[in-house]
């Protein structure tokens, strides 16, 4: 069986704790896009971890995690990450982790120059700052530096002259910034290299083999569907394919080969940084939201706007992902409201939107009409079966499920890894 995890929303869902869970009855784990933009938080016991690139099934015994050829990869992040997990007593070996020798590699001047531009823009996109964008961008127009580049020191010297020598241009003629070092980037990449180069493979004939051979592959997006370069709010989005046809072309495992795409979608919605936010709370409300759900973004710490639940947003997130089945996250997180509210619709223009509207000014000017559906002002942390939830709580789940014509088979009612109704 092989199953893709996506987001369904502007990311943060809750993928992370989905994904650790799915993962025990899976035999590998593929992250297939995005960089150390992103972030997935698991708790397990009384320890809290963070993951930037490697997939959170590193903390499974027995289990593989690979990074796919769709992400990019910063080799510092990833080797303090290996590091971090090793003082916790997690030794990752290359038999458990691998890394496509065709990922492309994010380099200091992605990095400046991601908060550069972002300074100067006059509407702010909200980026992280971490590279991602100038690194994808040197992918596309075919000069990017790829993992398998920095096992070659010939081949790495000749790629890291030719981007600095243009670089240098832009950063001195347009943002009045100092030259980067090349002795200093070659040197440290090339060490990189050869710290990395044991788990570095052709992952996508590993992938392959592994699904001949009657393995299970879980496939890990990173953000969410409407962060996606094509599908999102555009431009307030990521530079990759969060949606899930990134699975197949981030891993290069044919779509014919993918069984079932789970959807994560928070029982409300959050987005971190600039763009659009229709079901956005007053201030009020986004505040204890914000405390209730801990709504602080896992790579930036950025306080996350939250709102309302958008059917609109998430039912557009069905069609074009094909979701088989949905996980809504932090349930409990509304424990306490005696008025949940759902948005059906957009208004905007004098015109009623069913469907969701790629027309940013449209988006950025809808009123969301709203369907209001009791809260039930009860705890749902103990809760493990469906059938024990608040009986407004389970009607506010089976009202999600009408609206979007899927069926809610995971329910998240806490942060730890068993705090899940499964049905």
């Amino acid at each position: 069986m092989n199953i893709v995890v996506i987001g369904t929303q502007w990311g943060d869902e809750g993928k992370g704790k989905l994904i650790d869970i799915l993962s025990e009855k899976t035999d590998i784990t593929v992250r297939y896009q995005g960089g150390s933009n992103a972030g997935h938080t698991v708790v397990v016991g009384d320890q809290e971890y963070v993951f930037h690139l490697i997939p959170s099934a590193i903390l499974h015994q027995n289990k593989v995690c690979v990074i796919g050829n769709g992400a990019v990869v910063d080799p510092k992040v990833l080797l303090d990450e290996l590091e971090d997990l090793k003082k916790r007593n997690i030794i990752v070996t290359p038999k458990q982790f691998k890394i496509s020798d065709c990922c492309h590699i994010v380099l200091p001047y992605h990095r400046v120059l991601d908060g550069l531009r972002e300074s100067k823009r006059m509407n702010k996109i909200g980026t992280t700052g971490r590279g991602i964008g100038p690194c994808y961008a040197d992918k596309v127009t075919r000069c990017g530096i790829r993992m398998i580049d920095l096992l070659n020191p010939k081949v790495l010297k000749s790629k890291l002259e030719d981007n600095l020598k243009e670089k240098n241009e832009i950063f001195q003629k347009v943002y009045g910034y100092n030259d980067f070092s090349f002795s200093e980037i070659y040197e440290d990449y090339l060490n990189y290299g050869k710290q990395l180069e044991k788990f570095v493979c052709n992952a996508a004939v590993y992938l392959n083999d592994a699904i001949d051979r009657k393995k299970d592959i879980l496939f890990e997006g990173a953000q969410g569907t409407f962060l996606d370069i094509d599908f999102g709010t555009y431009p307030f989005v990521t530079s990759s394919n969060s949606t899930a046809g990134g699975a197949c072309s981030g891993s290069g495992v044919s779509p014919t080969r993918i069984d079932r795409v789970i959807g994560a979608a928070k029982a409300y919605t959050t987005r971190v940084g600039e763009g659009p936010f229709p079901t956005e709370f007053s201030d009020q409300l986004k505040t204890e939201i914000r405390a209730k759900g801990n709504e602080f973004g896992a790579t930036t710490g950025r306080p996350r706007r939250c709102g309302w639940f958008d059917a609109v947003l998430v039912r557009y997130s069905v069609i074009i992902n094909d979701i088989t089945e949905l996980a809504i996250m932090k349930l409990d997180v509304l424990d306490d409201l005696k008025i949940i509210k759902i948005c059906t619709a957009y208004k905007a223009n004098g015109k009623i939107y069913k469907d969701f509207p790629n027309d940013i000014d449209v988006l950025s000017s809808a009123v969301p009409i709203y369907e209001e559906v009791p809260g039930w002002q009860a705890s749902t942390r103990g809760v493990r079966s469906f059938a024990k939830l608040p009986a407004k709580a389970r009607a506010y789940i089976l009202r999600l499920e009408n609206i979007l014509k899927t069926k809610v088979k995971y329910i998240s009612v806490g942060t730890k890894r068993n705090e899940i109704i499964k049905r």
